[in-house]
């Protein structure tokens, strides 16, 4: 196993810290603590908090979308694209745990411009989802049903993983998980 730079395991501890407290209970001062710094060390890191919320979250969802975009180009029956999406989402969840916890729970603490400009991005991601269950409705590949509806399903059928992942008591097999979430979702959208 890679030993971390100072700095990696800054971050590490710092997202592993808020995904326990949570962004708004977890302090400067509690980020110092969990790392055995001084205060204002933490800052030779980052400028504050929300800079930390908003690189990640911001890193996290611009790294979807350029994928995404990637997908929706590709000759791939919609299929195998909302597979390449689950797959996508599952191998970040379990590659980056903390960074996907923080994106998924605590980006309502963005502020103003940021808030907005993240709610924008996140709502295209999922209509371009929406886009290809519905290709995969109108060319038989899915079964019928309300696009709107499976979109929110199929984001909500990824979204439990994310706290599994972060959960120390449970060991994860990346290529089980995987496969299980696809097979689940499948199991309620294909056309068989």
């Amino acid at each position: 196993m890679k030993k971390l730079t100072k700095k990696e395991l800054f971050f590490e501890k710092t997202l592993k810290l808020i995904s326990e407290k949570g962004f708004k209970a977890t302090t400067m001062r509690d980020i110092a603590h969990e790392l055995n710094f001084e205060v204002a060390n933490v800052y030779n890191y980052i400028d504050s908090k929300e800079s930390l919320l908003e690189n990640y979250i911001f890193g996290t969802l611009d790294e979807f979308i350029i994928y995404l975009e990637n997908i929706v180009e590709s000759s791939y029956s919609p299929v195998e694209k909302l597979k390449f999406v689950i797959s996508k989402h599952a191998q970040y969840a379990i590659n980056k745990p903390y960074e996907v916890a923080l994106f998924v729970y605590e980006w309502r603490n963005l502020k103003g411009d940021k808030l907005q400009e993240f709610k924008e991005k996140r709502s295209n991601y999922m209509y371009t989802v929406r886009q290809i269950i519905e290709e995969g409705i109108s060319e038989g590949q899915l079964r019928e049903m309300d696009g709107e509806f499976a979109t929110f399903m199929f984001f909500s059928s990824m979204r439990w993983l994310f706290s599994m992942i972060t959960n120390d008591d449970i060991k994860v097999n990346p290529i089980e998980i995987e496969k299980q979430l696809t097979d689940f979702i499948f199991k309620g959208i294909e056309n068989k």
